[in-house]
């Protein structure tokens, strides 16, 4: 039996929920359009993952939630991903689905600098909002996840950094779904336009181990040329939010869009990590790491499609399963015709740390170009018992040795997260599923 889908939210509905937030036409007209298109459109098709059980329409949509006058009101578990040194720049905090905190320095303000939530950039950059929205990372009518997010948008971020603008600092999101029962339909969009750098970082927290909600994300990266962006997140949502992330990158020439995600969540998820490099000279470096346990079931799709020349495009994606977990890891690089001097490579390792844990990875390689070098590994096992006889031979208990090995596997992702603070919480993240 599977679980209806179609959610509780017609037209009526959704309409003034865009008047409400006083959206522009275009957005609304698009809303319509996509909730119009729900219905007849598949749900996603994840490889070996079937996800039509899963709960996409228990859920609240919409909960307020309150300003904070200053950091300190902060809970200690939201506080631990903010540099408290450096806490009044540059950070977005959005709580529920409304904004509760919102800075950004003068200095990157006088430079065009952009950082702030979407509805705040409907309103103010409606033309640039509209330029990316929707258009060259993510279609509405893709299935009906996507339509869904389209038509039921209400959170995100909007980020924009004009031409030759580097900025030196991280960026940073906090989304904390504080109500049990809400659903996060959040839309990010982080822009780098020619000759301009920059590092975005964020974080998605829950606690409803219980109740349950929805987490419908999609985030678009458009680097143009000569650009680069390092984008990082920890997505740490409870038990009881079912999670739909999809993360889409484009890369224009020789620009470079470099992802590190730390995919933390205790639900099920279906995690999609896309990235086009349409330019010649293009690059892009996708990171993933997770932790499995309980019953959760878990899709991680790394993809990158090269379409320009001497293209560069390498995957990491590293799991580790505990308990009855399972996870699905595909790792995908496509070589288009043309796209000559190009190179694709991938590697998806998944450690099992119990008999029932399970971990299935999948390299695949897509050829159209004879011109090209392209290699894959992938392996799936339990702890080594070599390194483990070679750390206890040491002095080190069984418990330590086990943890040094699991940290060590888990590192090549877990120290590309740009913001120290973000990379300590991760880290004991880790220790808290783990142990």
């Amino acid at each position: 039996m599977t679980v209806d889908t179609k959610l509780p939210y017609e037209k009526d509905y959704v309409s003034k929920f865009s008047d409400e937030r006083n959206e522009p036409e275009w957005m609304k007209s698009l809303r319509l359009q996509a909730l119009e298109l729900a219905d007849s459109l598949p749900m996603p098709t994840p490889d070996k993952t079937n996800i039509t059980k899963w709960n996409f329409s228990q859920f609240k949509h919409k909960a307020e939630g309150q300003v904070i006058k200053s950091l300190d009101e902060l809970p200690d578990d939201i506080k631990v991903f903010i540099d408290m040194e450096n806490h009044d720049k540059n950070l977005v905090i959005q709580r529920n689905q409304s904004i509760a905190y919102k800075s950004l320095s003068s200095e990157l303000e006088k430079k065009g600098v952009i950082l702030t939530d979407i509805t705040t950039a409907l309103h103010e950059h409606s033309d640039l909002v509209q330029r990316y929205y929707m258009k060259d990372a993510v279609a509405i009518d893709e299935n009906r996840l996507s339509a869904l997010h389209t038509a039921l948008m209400n959170g995100g971020v909007f980020v924009y950094v004009p031409k030759g603008v580097v900025i030196e600092e991280p960026l940073q999101s906090i989304f904390w779904q504080e109500d049990n029962e809400v659903a996060t339909f959040n839309h990010v969009i982080v822009v780098a336009e020619e000759n301009s750098s920059l590092t975005y970082v964020e974080n998605y927290i829950s606690h409803n181990q219980d109740q349950q909600a929805v987490a419908n994300i999609v985030t678009e990266v458009i680097a143009h040329d000569n650009a680069s962006i390092s984008y990082g997140a920890v997505d740490n949502f409870a038990k009881g939010t079912t999670v739909y992330v999809n993360r889409r990158g484009v890369a224009y020439r020789n620009a470079t869009i470099d992802w590190a995600l730390g995919q933390m969540n205790d639900g099920h998820t279906a995690s999609e990590n896309i990235t086009h490099l349409i330019g010649d000279d293009s690059t892009s470096h996708a990171k993933t790491v997770t932790v499995g346990r309980g019953h959760q079931i878990q899709n991680f799709t790394a993809k990158i499609v090269h379409f320009g020349l001497a293209s560069e495009g390498y995957i990491l994606q590293h799991g580790v399963m505990k308990e009855s977990a399972s996870s699905v890891f595909n790792g995908i690089g496509k070589i288009e015709h043309g796209a000559s001097k190009s190179n694709a490579e991938q590697e998806s390792r998944v450690l099992m740390l119990s008999k029932d844990a399970r971990g299935d990875a999948n390299p695949i390689l897509l050829i159209d170009e004879d011109d090209v070098t392209a290699g894959h590994a992938a392996s799936v096992g339990r702890v080594d018992p070599i390194q483990m006889y070679y750390l206890m031979s040491r002095g080190i208990s069984k418990t330590e040795a086990e943890r040094l090995i699991i940290h060590g596997f888990l590192a090549p992702v877990v120290k590309e997260i740009p913001i120290k603070a973000v990379r300590e919480q991760l880290t004991q993240v880790i220790e808290g599923k783990v142990y």
